[in-house]
């Protein structure tokens, strides 16, 4: 008797503990990370196909064209039609006139009020369940997202979640069996490579255009995004293409359209630019999985090489990436690394500039160890930082360079306490402030600026009118590496003489 209380004393306990594993297993499905106005439910990556045939594509096999290709990738393009709502600014005073709102009541704005503004885009379908990559500034601030497929069904779309940085954004529509688009190694491309651009441009419908790649790689100093490392190709890309496909000859995806260069009449002039796949794809499965994009932090300021630039600290070469600025305490300052060196590889790879440094580290995981090849006062130097995870504001000292200067016809004073606390700057300052400047020397015309205080020329510190002029005079007829701080960011500048 005492053997079959045993007994069923422990089957109770298993069952307690199954019951309490169901219970637990439960939860945690049904757990979810929490977004900016957004929710996304405990999610596993999406399945997508990957292409992993490179093999080149002969011309000859496309005898009247490219029908072939385009009528494969139309299916999987999309338009997109965002509305937010914003707050009415500047309304004309006549408009608040009792007279006109007798004659047209509510159909005036008012003051203080919202209304709708629509926006159109493109988007592209890359799981048959319909997940959905365009650029975050089609969505961005969307109260409502519809989506319009080839055949015009519309479906509501939700917000997975956005990655300013890189202008990417994931939505999502309930829907399945929907045509996709096999992602491509964007890597492979080459300048010359044929590409499709395929959107919605004006509203008008889906529309192709051709063209080649152009230039890979390319970085516009942040004139665009945070991170860019863009595909450069000549397809007609126009307003209302964003976030459409850049597709290969297999009408395989190898990038996200998202901007153009137009003349002073707008509009496409032959310049677009395209994010490539890979990156894009990378952001997606970590807005997926984790709900925001987690990037490695190295925790510089950097600016770029140029020969004139090259030849003030000692290289032969311009290219690479130059530490203006290092956060205090960041991986790079315990690494050991400091304002001027010259970031010449990373992980056995040439770093050819700032922008393809910020997009390798960015990509690497935190915690991850970066081997870093640096240049210093004429020697070489190896470094291993331990990076970080990149805070979701970016620091001020954090932006990047600012355009560089020349000195020619400055006039300078002292910086004291009080002036620093003007240009809001820390009361232990030093340096020489930019007082006056000639509007047609070539400080002005390099882009220097009143309130601009110089810490250091030719890597010596300054620390009154004095000192700078020594300094200066020394240099002579020879062109002169200045420290520049500007509310805050400090950056190199060569001065020609």
């Amino acid at each position: 008797m005492r053997n079959a209380t045993v007994k069923n004393s422990s089957w109770l306990y298993l069952l307690i503990v199954v019951v309490l594993l169901l219970v637990i297993g439960g939860v945690l499905r049904g757990g979810f990370v929490h977004l900016p106005a957004h929710s996304v439910l405990g999610a596993t990556k999406v399945s997508v196909r990957v292409a992993n045939d490179a093999a080149a594509v002969s011309l000859g096999e496309f005898k009247n064209g490219f029908a072939s290709v385009l009528t494969l990738a139309l299916p999987a393009v999309v338009n997109i039609s965002s509305t937010k709502l914003v707050k009415n600014q500047n309304i004309p005073d006549f408009l608040n006139d009792p007279l006109f709102r007798h004659f047209f009541g509510d159909q005036l704005p008012r003051p203080g009020g919202t209304e709708r503004e629509q926006g159109l885009g493109s988007g592209v379908i890359v799981n048959s369940d319909g997940y959905l990559l365009t650029n975050n500034h089609v969505v961005e601030g969307a109260s409502d997202v519809e989506v319009f497929t080839q055949g015009r069904k519309k479906f509501k779309a939700k917000i997975i979640g956005t990655d300013p940085r890189t202008d990417i954004a994931v939505i999502k529509i309930d829907a399945s069996g929907l045509p996709t688009l096999t992602l491509a190694d964007s890597s492979q491309l080459r300048v010359g490579d044929v590409v499709f651009a395929i959107g919605q441009p004006f509203g008008i419908g889906e529309t192709a255009t051709m063209g080649i790649v152009s230039a890979t790689g390319r970085g516009l100093g942040g004139a665009i995004e945070h991170y860019e490392d863009f595909i450069q190709t000549d397809a007609a890309i126009n307003p209302g293409n964003s976030g459409g496909a850049l597709v290969d000859l297999r009408g395989d995806l190898v990038g996200i359209n998202t901007a153009i260069i137009s003349g002073a009449g707008g509009g496409n002039q032959g310049v677009g630019f395209a994010i490539p796949i890979n990156m894009a794809h990378g952001v997606m499965e970590q807005i997926i999985e984790h709900g925001k994009v987690i990037r490695g932090y190295l925790g510089i300021s950097i600016q770029g090489v140029d020969p004139d630039m090259a030849k003030a600290f000692g290289l032969t070469h311009g290219g690479g990436a130059l530490i203006s600025d290092v956060s205090p305490n960041g991986p790079a300052a315990k690494a050991g690394l400091q304002r001027g060196d010259i970031v010449l590889e990373l992980n056995g790879q040439s770093v050819t500039g700032p922008e393809d440094l910020s997009v390798r580290i960015s990509q690497m995981a935190p915690g991850s160890v970066a081997h870093l090849k640096t240049f210093r006062q004429g020697q070489n130097r190896d470094a291993d930082a331990t990076l970080g995870e990149a805070p979701e504001q970016t620091p001020a000292s954090q932006k990047g360079a600012l355009t560089p200067a020349a000195m020619a016809g400055m006039h300078v004073q002292d910086l004291t306490p009080e002036i620093a606390r003007q240009l809001k700057l820390p009361a232990t300052q030093t340096g020489v402030v930019v007082t006056e400047l000639d509007p047609s020397s070539a400080a002005a015309a390099a882009g220097i600026r009143p309130g601009d205080v110089i810490e250091e020329v030719n890597r010596k510190p300054v620390r009154n009118v004095e000192q700078f002029r020594r300094e200066l005079e020394a240099s002579g007829s020879q062109a002169v590496l200045l420290l520049i701080n500007r509310g805050g960011t400090t950056h190199y500048v060569v001065v020609e003489p």
